[in-house]
């Protein structure tokens, strides 16, 4: 297993500290002011399983071990009340994850759909969704007409999961669209 010096760290990196794996916010080398000290590393860190976030500084000579951590292919099943059941594409193991390990991440999850998982020691523990999705729309406000001249384009929409995004105001019920999945705004229509 290699090793990554605090002088190599850069952002999106993944490391262990204490056994516990985290992944790189930010990263800010510290010169000495006095002679003969050592530079730091200050770090903002978030830990993999707790989404925790905490700072640490590190001389440049400490190094860390990389976090069993992998991305594999995985498919959306369907939702219940025991949580949201997913298909490894690898070796076809079902899984499951909670709402809690979810987040609103479940929000852009509909049958079918092809996203990475993110497993840690082999155990599933985040999703990394595709950057869009299409989701088909359940409720939409009817636009009243001289709405977009009082500054607002825009009208809520409902769509089939329950995300609620603003959405132009020619979209209707029954349509399809796609969802920036970073930001949780309209893209356009599918």
């Amino acid at each position: 297993m290699a090793l990554i010096g605090a002088n190599e760290l850069k952002r999106k990196m993944l490391i262990t500290v204490d056994g516990q794996p985290y992944t790189v916010i930010e990263v800010f080398f510290a010169s000495p002011s006095a002679r003969g000290a050592s530079t730091m590393v200050r770090t903002k860190l978030r830990h993999l399983l707790t989404e925790a976030v905490i700072e640490k500084s590190f001389k440049t000579s400490e190094k860390f071990p990389e976090p069993d951590v992998a991305l594999t292919p995985a498919s959306f099943l369907y939702g219940d009340v025991e949580g949201y059941h997913f298909m490894d594409e690898e070796s076809f193991e079902q899984f499951t994850l909670t709402e809690e390990q979810l987040g609103d991440d479940r929000l852009y999850l509909k049958d079918g759909l092809s996203l990475q998982v993110r497993k840690y020691n082999g155990a599933p523990i985040a999703l990394q969704l595709p950057p869009i999705v299409e989701l088909a729309v359940k409720d939409a406000e009817p636009g009243v007409r001289g709405d977009s001249l009082s500054g607002a384009p825009t009208k809520n929409v409902t769509l089939e999961t329950g995300l609620q995004i603003r959405a132009p105001l020619f979209i209707k019920e029954g349509e399809v669209v796609r969802v920036n999945t970073q930001t949780g705004e309209f893209s356009s229509r599918a």
